[in-house]
């Protein structure tokens, strides 16, 4: 307790608040100050059975095999495609819940049974398989691995008790891998993914570790390079001060930074939204109001009558007019008949004065039709009264006998006045009702016109359409008001700011407590490596994150992934010993201490090489309380190397189960 009062102190100065504050952010985090030192960890399988009807030319028919491993060494030795890759797989599929790869033969199989030692306590892994999916499971538990052999279902009379079932594939990979988490005492490893969420990954990532990957394979540890998980594999496996904290603290850290960063922006984007939509909506309303304004100032310049005043003004106007129309037609008509006498009677003066046939004729009638059959008279007639003197109504010859010339002429002079007087009345009658016609055209004309400007205002209300664009747009305004800064959480900022001063702090202690660890592990990976038959190594260096520095060569840099593969497979398996050996100097737990490797001749490991690798990788075992299982198809070379009971092989050509 004391430890941790220390770092709540540490972290409380770093980030200048009470410790109080910083046990409130870490409760409300779920998030433990500290952690106590791991449980020893250590899995060991032994023994292996399965059992089905094989299909196919090679041996057809139903088998049950058992396999049993020892501590140290094992190879598993057969012809290829022959089952010894498919063995590390069944022994994954048990352990870890689901298999890394499966193999072709996995369809023959109807049983597959596992016992392990898991931290201490023996477990059987019992399944039961169609068509390579699980139909039925269960783990056991019981007092020792010989109990468990003999059973497939518990027994509480010998102890043996159900830890878990499962009908499904999908079921016993969930609960087996929970149930590894817990008694190997792991936690699960968080990363954040793109910054925006939390991952999540379990006791498959740390079974990585284990089974080792293809040589080329890019990882150190485990078999994803991704989200740094094999350097926080390298911290849980060295069991660093508050590893577990770290992660978790770090993760939580910058999910909220990350959170309140993207809050900020969001906040920062709608602002700049809103003021652009304010801007936009009061450019809007200074365009309404001018608009408003200028049909405000063009009905200001209107007669300010109404439309109903203007159309029967119209209507009276348009009757005045057709009235005076109509006079004016008639007194024309007076006009043009009054100078047509007017002439005619100057014609009558004039043919008087000439002529004594016109005299004669003067007082007669001066018919314009027969007066039997009302036809218009001739003007053949007319021309021959004048010139022959015949009348023309009757043609006969008219005589001569101008009694009174004076008197006629005289007579004919004063109609010439009266039709001339009459003509003067009726022209002066007609240019008055002219002008008033005029007039009353132009009145009619504007008021027409006043009518049309009015009837326009009706029909396209202008100013309405104006006015409720203002009103509308200053509505709109009023319903974006700009917006405030993104709220400022007080918790969520001194949150961050614990944190972040955690993560220092913890990281801190991380760089004190190991620097003598590192350098340790540094030492055992170089001296292992060089057994392991990697001849040009000279010194190694890795750090926290498992980024491995290797100098060979007369002191060239590399990094790990430049290497080539054998030499990848050399070193992932020197860091597993080397995590084993060091965890055992510094009484740390460390790796589980179960270690599978897949044909590794096939790595571009020579004859001469492979035979140092086992004879090696035998005596590390053994020492180093690690158990391996290793396959080849190298008959001859395995018994070189290990006794007989390191030795799981099938006769040549034949399936090893």
């Amino acid at each position: 307790m004391a430890d941790e009062t220390a770092l709540e102190t540490r972290i409380a100065t770093r980030a200048r608040v009470t410790v109080d504050e910083v046990r409130t952010v870490f409760e409300s985090q779920g998030i433990p100050l500290g952690s106590p030192p791991a449980r020893p960890r250590h899995l060991r399988i032994h023994r292996l059975r399965v059992a089905g009807v094989r299909t196919g030319a090679l041996e057809p028919g139903p088998f049950d095999t058992t396999f049993r491993f020892r501590e140290g060494l094992t190879a598993l030795v057969a012809s290829n495609l022959r089952g010894k890759s498919s063995v590390l797989e069944l022994v994954t599929w048990c352990l870890r819940g689901t298999p890394r790869e499966k193999s072709g033969a996995i369809h023959w199989l109807h049983e597959v049974d596992l016992d392990a030692t898991v931290a201490g306590q023996a477990m059987a892994f019992r399944l039961n398989l169609d068509n390579e999916e699980i139909t039925s499971a269960v783990a056991l538990s019981g007092p020792d691995p010989a109990v468990l052999e003999a059973h497939r279902s518990p027994d509480p009379a010998q102890a043996v008790l159900p830890l878990f079932r499962a009908q499904s594939s999908e079921s016993y990979a969930e609960q087996v891998q929970a149930l590894m988490m817990n008694w190997m005492d792991l936690h699960p490893l968080v990363s954040t993914k793109q910054g925006t969420s939390a991952v999540t990954h379990g006791w498959p990532s740390y079974f990585g570790a284990l089974y080792l990957p293809a040589a080329r394979s890019a990882a150190l540890l485990g078999d994803v390079v991704m989200s740094g998980l094999p350097g926080r594999l390298l911290q849980v496996f060295l069991d660093l001060p508050a590893a577990g904290v770290l992660t978790k603290v770090k993760t939580q850290a910058e999910l909220m930074a990350t959170a309140r960063k993207r809050r900020q922006s969001a906040a920062t984007t709608a602002q700049d939204e809103r003021s652009s939509q304010r801007r936009q909506t009061e450019e809007d309303l200074a365009a309404a109001r001018a608009r408003l304004v200028q049909v405000n100032e063009r009905a200001a310049g209107l007669d300010q009558e109404s439309l109903a005043d203007l159309a029967a003004a119209t209507m009276r106007l348009a009757r005045v007019v057709a009235d005076r129309q109509q006079s004016w037609d008639d007194l024309m008509r007076v006009h043009r008949q009054a100078k047509i006498q007017r002439q005619r009677d100057e014609k009558l003066l004039n043919d008087v004065r000439e002529s004594a046939i016109a005299r004669r004729l003067f007082h007669g009638l001066d018919p314009k039709a027969c007066p039997r059959c009302d036809q218009d008279i001739a003007a053949d007639r007319r021309r021959l009264e004048r010139e022959a003197h015949s009348c023309a109504v009757c043609a006969r010859p008219v005589e001569d006998d101008d009694d009174a010339p004076e008197d006629v002429q005289a007579e004919a002079e004063e109609r010439v006045q009266l039709s001339s007087q009459a003509e003067r009345w009726a022209k002066d009658a007609f240019e008055q009702a002219e002008g008033e016609l005029d007039q009353l055209s132009r009145d009619l004309q504007m008021t027409q016109e006043k009518l049309r400007r009015a009837d326009s205002a009706a029909q396209v209300p202008e100013y309405a359409q104006a006015q409720q664009d203002v009103l509308r747009l200053e509505g709109a305004l009023s319903v974006l008001p700009a917006l405030p800064d993104a709220p400022d959480d007080p918790a969520e900022n001194l949150a961050i700011k614990v944190l972040r001063a955690s993560v220092k702090t913890l990281e801190d202690d991380h760089a004190k407590e190991t620097d003598k660890l590192f350098a340790d592990l540094n030492t055992a990976i170089s001296d292992l490596g060089r057994k392991f038959g990697f001849a040009a190594l000279e010194s190694v260096s890795i750090d926290r994150a498992a980024h491995l520095k290797v100098i060979s060569d007369g002191g060239h840099e590399r990094s790990f992934t430049d290497q080539v593969a054998g030499e990848r497979l050399r070193l992932r398996i020197a860091v597993i010993v080397a995590l084993l050996r060091v965890g055992a100097v510094h009484q740390v737990s460390t790796h589980p201490g179960l270690l599978l490797i897949d044909s590794p001749k096939a790595e571009e490991i020579q004859d001469v090489d492979f035979h140092l690798l086992l004879e090696e990788l035998n005596a590390v075992a053994s020492a180093n309380q690690l158990q391996v299982l290793v396959t080849t198809a190298d008959f001859g070379l395995v018994h070189d190397v290990l006794p007989p009971d390191g030795i799981i092989e099938a006769a040549v050509g034949k399936p090893l189960w």
